[in-house]
């Protein structure tokens, strides 16, 4: 409440002093500011009334946007609310009642009043209590200043959404709505090191299985989550919605938009460092209620110039696709793999399990020089090594623990004392691990590990990488090299089964068709599951057996140098016969 002075104007004050000073009840002061700025029950309390009237003469300062960037408050400034709602308006749209999950310091309820002149009803909602108290005085300063405007009726709640009871707002509704506004940019797992209770109850809100639930995927935007929760409550009501959100938020959406009746979607992209001084890709993300679209696709556009259609993504024949332009001619390949894409090896504690070289000795990530036995250490792969067609040496090791996931440990200390010294003096760190996949499991336990990882070859991409990129790897004195967990692979046992897989892999038709079915600015655009759709059989039965010669011969590798057609034909029949019959885990 203190931030009174800063807010409204000089003459606002004085006014209210001499409008409010014979005034002492706070039923009373509601009705008089009822009708000077539409606001319902401005104060809730005999208290906070009286507080209002000590710090009319106080000067204190304003929430600074500072205070709560960590929390993904990004406020959005009037600049950029009055240009959204100017272009809603000149698109013919007047809604009758708006709800602002989020409000914040007001603006996109400030800048609807300015362009929507049918608003009978403004309903926001804010759990940081200074910004609630700012918005109703700049709502009021906003009526001061324009006192023939028309006043809906608005309720400001002081509330945390995900425990709101959305009944007080649909009793209400009987007309055009539209839902706006910029929930907060960031995501559970992040407010969660916050230690903020600003959080939705604990839910698995897409049904993901297993490890998916615990780790990367059930990792999400609190974003994502509050314009679920909108759609869920009001996507039957006649209406629109309209927030600033990330691209990756979007994404997501629409990936999940198919369960509602949703027409007419799209994003556009806005200037995140212009207005927000934040290095985000973000859109204002827009789509009709209570219709319906035969296809489920976002149409792609620029803000400041809304002509501009940069692509479409979404559904299409029943796949994902990233770029439906591009995808239309690379479809024939998105299918399902006859190999099993894995992920890498995940240990959470990088400085203990992970080592480097020098001198011929192990060094951790202490700097430490560390004598241990090397039967449980392996050559490792990260994303920034896969740049070269072919690998035979790693930068780093890394010390493997099991062989399968929930192995034993405790051979171990029966064979490798050194190694079981090492791992006891830094176990501490181990234990403090903060995923919660190692939950009673094993000492010293990994995540990753199968026995796929113990074949000799593989061909591996970055999930990081923005272009796709594949490389093979070979082991490194008969011992196989692993990857990290941002990286993903193919295993096999055979050479040339391996080096077949990778001409197919390397091909452009390849990387046209990841291009058009990963978003790119994912923090992870290439995955499991998207890896997974790259339909290697089909592939290699529309390449040339002399395409396959020339790729080899690039690699330059001498037992490749004499192979025969028949080889090549013995792969394709493998490719046919090839079925999956595991599943790892998957982490991301």
């Amino acid at each position: 409440m203190e931030e009174i002075k800063k807010i409204l104007k000089y003459h606002h004050l004085n006014f209210l002093r001499e409008y409010l000073k014979n005034c002492k009840d706070f039923l009373k002061a509601n009705i008089i500011l009822k009708d000077l700025s539409g606001i319902c029950q401005f104060f809730s309390s005999q208290e906070s009334y009286s507080q209002f009237h000590s710090l009319l003469k106080k000067d204190l300062s304003l929430v600074r946007d500072g205070d709560r960037r960590e929390y993904g408050d990004f406020q959005t400034p009037d600049e950029l609310t009055d240009k959204i709602c100017s272009f809603l308006s000149n698109e013919n749209y007047n809604p009758q009642y708006i709800i602002e999950p989020t409000f914040g310091k007001g603006s996109f309820i400030l800048s609807s009043l300015k362009y929507f002149k049918a608003i009978k009803y403004i309903f926001g909602i804010e759990i940081y209590e200074k910004y609630a108290w700012e918005t109703k005085y700049r709502i009021l300063g906003y009526f001061l200043d324009n006192p023939d405007s028309i006043k809906p009726n608005i309720y400001l709640y002081n509330q945390d959404i995900f425990n709101f009871d959305f009944e007080l707002i649909k009793q209400k509704i009987d007309g055009l709505t539209l839902v706006l506004g910029n929930p907060p940019w960031i995501t559970n797992s992040e407010l969660s090191s916050l230690s903020s209770e600003n959080l939705p109850q604990k839910s698995n809100l897409k049904k993901l299985k297993g490890l998916d639930a615990i780790t990367g995927k059930g990792n999400f935007d609190i974003g994502e989550c509050i314009s679920l929760m909108m759609l869920e409550n009001f996507g039957n009501y006649d209406g629109k919605m309209a927030f600033l959100i990330k691209n990756s938020v979007i994404k997501n959406l629409v990936h999940d938009l198919r369960k509602f009746r949703i027409s007419n979607i799209k994003a556009y992209r806005i200037d995140a460092k212009k207005f927000f001084n934040a290095s985000v890709e973000s859109a204002l993300f827009t789509c009709n209620f209570n219709q319906t679209d035969n296809d489920i696709v976002c149409e792609d556009y620029d803000f400041l110039n809304q002509k501009t259609l940069f692509g479409k993504f979404g559904w299409y024949n029943e796949k994902f696709i990233s770029d439906i332009s591009k995808y239309e001619s690379n479809f024939k390949y998105d299918g399902n793999s006859p190999y099993e894409w894995r992920q890498g090896v995940k240990h959470d504690s990088s400085k203990v399990f992970e080592l480097s070289k020098s001198n011929n000795k192990y060094v951790n990530g202490f700097k430490e020089e560390i004598d241990i036995e090397d039967d449980m250490v392996y050559g490792l792969i990260k994303s920034s090594d896969i740049k070269e067609n072919v690998i035979y040496k790693p930068r780093k090791y890394v010390i493997i623990t099991q062989h399968y996931i929930g192995e034993s440990t405790s051979c171990i200390k029966e064979k490798y004392p050194k190694l079981i010294k090492y791992l006891e003096k830094h176990e501490n760190i181990i234990n403090n691990r903060k995923s919660s996949i190692y939950k009673n499991k094993p000492k010293f336990s990994i995540f990753g590990i199968g026995d796929y990882s113990f074949k000799p070859y593989k061909i591996a991409i970055s999930g990081f990488y923005k272009n796709p990129f594949f490389s093979l790897i070979f082991p490194e004195n008969n011992k196989p090299l692993m990857l990290d967990d941002t990286c993903y692979f193919l295993s096999f046992d055979k050479l040339e089964e391996a080096v077949f897989s990778w001409c197919v892999l390397s091909n452009k038709k390849v990387y046209n068709l990841l291009k058009s079915i990963s978003f790119i600015d994912s923090k992870r655009p290439f995955t499991k599951d998207i890896l997974m759709r790259i339909d290697i059989e089909k592939l290699a039965k529309d390449l040339s057996f002399d395409y396959i010669s020339q790729k080899i011969n690039t690699l330059n590798i001498n037992k490749l140098k004499n192979f025969k057609y028949q080889s090549w034909e013995n792969y394709l029949k493998s490719l046919k016969n090839s079925k999956i019959f595991s599943e790892q885990l998957s982490m991301f």
